[in-house]
């Protein structure tokens, strides 16, 4: 599974949301400036992140967005699906109104690998909830080269 830049400033944005607390927010644009990302792209980010139900928006003086849930309830599954529709490792395993998504499926000799190899993947992105990510989390407005 190659994590999109889409994937990984989803991860960075939920990670800052979650440090604000469980009734914190902050403005995106706060976010934008102290993680290096621009403003236009992160308003693209979080679109898939409201619709899945993970953040929410409040408006008004001091507004922002907010986790929608306990970040101990998120996982980084949740936020690597909803950033990148998908977790799988190759397209032919992608489900497709619950068949998988290859017609070569029944004569296909690897389908097997790839779907345990989904599986290890899907296992460890949920793993990790926001809540464990922010005992390692940098502090606020220092980059990490290379993330």
């Amino acid at each position: 599974m190659l994590v999109t830049t889409k994937g990984r400033y989803a991860m960075r944005l939920m990670i800052r949301i979650a440090q604000q607390g469980p009734d914190g927010k902050v403005p995106l644009r706060k976010v934008a400036e102290e993680e290096d990302i621009s403003l236009k792209y992160l308003e693209q980010v979080v679109r898939p992140l409201m619709a899945a139900g993970l953040v929410r928006s409040v408006r008004g003086k001091g507004g922002g967005y907010a986790l929608a849930r306990e970040a101990s309830e998120i996982r980084a599954g949740d936020v690597l699906r909803a950033a990148e529709g998908s977790t799988v490792p190759v397209a032919c395993n992608a489900l497709e109104d619950d068949v998988i998504g290859c017609p070569r499926k029944g004569e296909c000799t690897t389908v097997r690998f790839w779907a345990g190899l989904d599986q290890v993947i899907e296992e460890y992105v949920d793993s990790a909830t926001l809540a464990d990510f922010l005992e390692y989390a940098p502090v606020p407005g220092m980059a990490i080269e290379g993330c």
